[in-house]
């Protein structure tokens, strides 16, 4: 159990294992040697643990090799002498286990019941002669010299099953069914048999054997993990099978050749299906499954070494194509068992797709985003040029597109023309006609407003007059150049300029000179935009309240 797989209540009972066997070494009391029940109840428990999970290994053996015999069979012929030679050399010490009990209780007792080991009911659980005399004997000739001798041909055994191709698992094995010679106390070397069972108490004894017993399922596990991962490369896996059809397009233009790849997603390369096209017929069996047959005059496409078959088709004439037909694969019981399927695909004419992402002009003075694709090639073997302006493939953040148009001249027509490769000989498409206009003009706004009321407070917060697009797609700032404040206060005007966005302290007391009622004049506004033309804004009138 010491290969770094154990769950947390494995380490605990080898940890408890250690600490009785070095108690039991000071020779502590009884209350010590009761504790080896724990600990075995634990053993015993992991031990069934193993054994189910190795139950399950060997279930997904079987079923790999129903599917496919040929490359699951030499794996699962190595997994089946592993499980009968674990289960020899964990029977052995079963017997060891039973022998021991019997020996000391005889018939009769409530600790044996078939092969089956209850620890709570051994009575004699101190004694410490007759487990010596069954596994270490008067001339060190006990059975303890076989379950050695066996456990070494086990080790051996499984080490040869590796063959070099796992050092993790092939340590794990060296490690836990390891039985050399200890030294003593007193430095000399100490056969195995007497370091592992001599005068230990018979309820220890019992214990050393269940944990020798996990060790034996453990790398067991090990070693059938090992084995299973052997038939990964070429395993025969799924347990449904789905009929997959792979187009190089679902459209496709007039005069070009349709493609298509027919193949089962999870297939075998050793098992090659038979794939057909054309009509089939569908007959429900009385199990309620349905059984398959083609009908009718059918093609039979070629499979290449991935198992696939390649379905061509010259598109001679536009609309939407469908097609099918069925794959038939051989099952495990060499039944056959056919899958049906079918596909759609586009013939149109030739045509090409240019779209403006943000809207239906372009502007002038702006990177306008627009996307161009022609159905069936890919964007690198699309090319465009642009009359009144320029165009080239770029992005710009938040708008989708691949290509950005730049026109020149408002009021004139600007027109796209694409062209793309298309099997390997260029193609020209009509051109795409756009309207060109001129950046919308923006509205002055001050406190957020353009007309109405506003608290003087609020209007000597403010930190100046900014130009605003509304309803416009693009995300456009225009910057205020300029502006000037106009007031009347006791029939006199007077006005202070600002030559920028910004609200001067002159333009500030201006506006603290205001009381209820009087109007605050915004006026000669310039703001400046993308395409660095200079527009003159309309004025803002606001009534102090």
């Amino acid at each position: 159990m010491g290969h770094g797989k154990e769950t947390p209540r494995q380490k605990m009972i080898g940890m408890m294992y250690l600490v009785l066997t070095a108690m039991l070494a000071l020779n502590v009391s009884k209350e010590a040697v009761e504790a080896f029940k724990n600990v075995d109840k634990g053993l015993t428990k992991t031990i069934v643990n193993y054994i189910k999970k190795n139950n399950l290994t060997y279930e997904e053996f079987e079923r790999a090799y129903a599917e496919n015999p040929v490359k699951a069979g030499p794996w699962r012929s190595k997994a089946i002498q592993v499980k009968e030679r674990s289960n020899e050399l964990f029977d052995f010490m079963q017997d060891l286990k039973i022998e021991i009990i019997l020996t000391a209780e005889k018939e009769g007792t409530e600790a044996v019941k078939g092969r089956e080991i209850f620890v709570d009911h051994i009575k004699i659980i101190d004694d410490n002669n007759i487990p010596s005399e069954i596994l270490i004997g008067s001339d060190e000739n006990g059975k303890a010299n076989d379950l050695r001798a066996l456990i070494n041909d086990y080790r051996e055994f499984l080490i040869e099953t590796i063959d070099g191709e796992n050092i993790s698992v092939e340590g794990s094995v060296m490690e836990s069914l390891n039985t050399d010679e200890a030294k003593a106390p007193d430095g000399s070397v100490e056969r195995w048999e007497n370091n592992t069972f001599h005068a230990l108490p018979l309820v220890a004894v019992i214990t050393i054997l269940s944990k020798l017993q996990v060790d034996v399922r453990n790398a067991e596990t090990d070693v059938l993990n090992f084995l299973f991962d052997q038939i990964d490369a070429s395993e025969f896996k799924f347990n449904k099978l789905v009929p997959t059809v792979i187009t190089n397009s679902s459209y496709v233009m007039r005069g070009n050749e349709y493609q298509a790849s027919v193949f089962i997603a999870a297939t075998d390369t050793t098992k090659q299906p038979d794939i057909y096209v054309g009509q089939f017929r569908t007959t429900p069996n009385a199990d309620g499954t349905k059984s398959y047959e083609m009908i009718g005059d059918y093609e039979t496409l070629e499979i290449n070494d991935q198992g696939q078959g390649i379905y061509r088709k010259n598109a001679s004439s536009v609309g939407d194509k469908k097609w099918g037909g069925l794959i038939n694969m051989s099952a495990p019981d060499g039944s056959i068992v056919s899958y049906p399927f079918d596909a759609t695909y586009s013939v149109g004419a030739p045509n090409v797709v240019v779209s403006p992402t943000a809207m239906n002009v372009l502007y002038v003075g702006l990177n306008n985003p627009i996307d161009i694709s022609v159905p069936g090639v890919g964007s690198d073997a699309i090319s465009a040029s642009m009359t009144n302006g320029n165009i080239k493939r770029g992005r710009l953040k938040k708008y989708r597109g691949e290509w950005v148009a730049k026109p020149i001249t408002a009021g004139k027509d600007a027109s796209v023309n694409v062209s793309a490769v298309v099997n390997g000989e260029r193609m020209r498409f009509p051109p795409y006609k756009f309207r060109v206009h001129n950046i919308p003009a923006p509205l002055a706004q001050f406190a957020g407003m353009t007309e109405g009321s506003v608290a003087k407070n609020i209007a000597l917060a403010q930190p100046g007059v900014f130009a605003v697009l509304e309803d416009f797609l693009f995300d456009l700032e225009y910057t205020v150049t300029s502006f000037t404040m106009t007031i009347t206060v006791k029939g006199f005007e007077r006005e202070q300029s600002s030559s920028s966005a910004r609200v001067t302290q002159k333009q500030r007391d201006l506006i603290n000179m205001l009381s209820r009622g009087n109007k605050l004049y915004i006026t000669g506004i310039k703001a400046i935009g993308p395409d660095k033309k200079t527009r003159s804004l309309p004025a803002i009138i606001l009534t102090i309240k």
